[in-house]
């Protein structure tokens, strides 16, 4: 993910070293080649421009403070930058309303919606001990909502079973009825979607939105689209009004300029990354710890998280005892 990007800006930090301090000159040279990087990795123009003219006017002249290098002092700022452009703190899911909190998905087809309502059902069920409730609208995909009542199964989510020959609009209505009498907590709603932007998907998206009110309206973005993303977003910004974004395939595309645009372009927050086919992957979108990997610094963080989720506390604590005192700790503990 975002390998390209992490390795053009590395080569260009490297060019700053030996410099005393950030000038004027060696910033134009560095961020030329940033402005390249950030293009070829398909973020979209004007997030580039924003970019490079806030790193620039903010880097010209700071001092390189002790052990750090100009180049290192560069990244200081380049990633301070990326994550404001991101959104500068994660962003979480408001269920913050009178049972069920809806959550309306929208996107284009093959973006990984179905698969999101999936992870997300999980996510809610095992995390927060939401009882969820899934139902599809998308009438028109062949075994779109047989997709989703496996996915549901697997996920341990409640299903409210639809057919093709329903109107979209009056599945939805049925659904949060049933939610309501069946007390659940969060109700997830799959909507139908197109290979490309069309009035009629438009039309009755927009219907579904203002027949069920959700709290949240996601759009389920592909990371892989590219600079296609950002057309995608103004569509579905100008016709629905968005909460939050999500962003699927991001461990599939080694550009993943989308990430840095579509945030830019919608001003919506990106709540969560889709990473694998499996319904375990997907992860809250963290602005600053995608900056850091996107700038070749790693996520602790989030690999620490992984490991919480993993491990159990007692036992970290009796290896913890057992590595103190030097006896008995094996290759297995390690």
């Amino acid at each position: 993910m975002l390998d390209n990007l992490t390795q053009r800006l590395a080569r260009v930090m490297k060019t700053l070293r030996g410099e005393a301090r950030l000038t004027e000159a060696n910033i134009s040279d560095a961020l030329r080649e940033v402005r390249l990087a950030l293009l070829e990795a398909d973020v979209a123009l004007p997030a580039v421009k924003d970019l490079i003219a806030a790193v620039k006017e903010k880097a010209i002249g700071e001092e390189v403070i002790g052990s750090l290098s100009p180049g290192q002092a560069l990244i200081g700022v380049v990633h301070r930058e990326l994550t404001r452009i991101m959104g500068e703190a994660h962003s979480g899911l408001n269920l913050a309303t009178q049972p069920p909190a809806i959550v309306l998905m929208a996107g284009l087809q093959g973006s990984g919606k179905t698969t999101t309502v999936g992870k997300l059902a999980r996510m809610l069920r095992e995390t927060q001990k939401k009882k969820v409730l899934v139902v599809s609208c998308d009438i028109y995909r062949p075994a779109a909502i047989e997709q989703l009542k496996t996915v549901a199964g697997q996920a341990g989510a409640e299903f409210f079973p639809s057919a093709t020959h329903e109107k979209p609009v009056d599945i939805a209505r049925q659904a949060v009825d049933w939610a309501r009498r069946h007390y659940h907590d969060v109700l997830l709603v799959d909507t139908a979607g197109r290979l490309a932007i069309d009035a009629a998907m438009m039309q009755e998206i927009a219907e579904i939105h203002a027949a069920i009110k959700p709290i949240e309206t996601l759009f389920v973005v592909d990371a892989m689209l590219g600079q296609d993303a950002v057309n995608t977003a103004k569509a579905f910004n100008e016709t629905l009004p968005l909460t939050g974004i999500v962003l699927t395939k991001l461990d599939g595309d080694a550009r993943g300029g989308a990430a840095l645009s579509v945030r830019h372009i919608t001003g919506r927050p990106i709540k969560f990354a889709g990473i694998g086919e499996k319904l375990t992957g997907l992860e809250a979108f963290h602005p600053e710890r995608m900056a850091s990997r996107i700038l070749g610094m790693g996520d602790v963080l989030s690999l620490i998280e992984d490991a919480r989720k993993g491990i159990d506390e007692q036992k970290a604590i009796d290896f913890a005892k057992k590595l103190k005192a030097g006896k008995g700790f094996d290759l297995n503990d390690f």
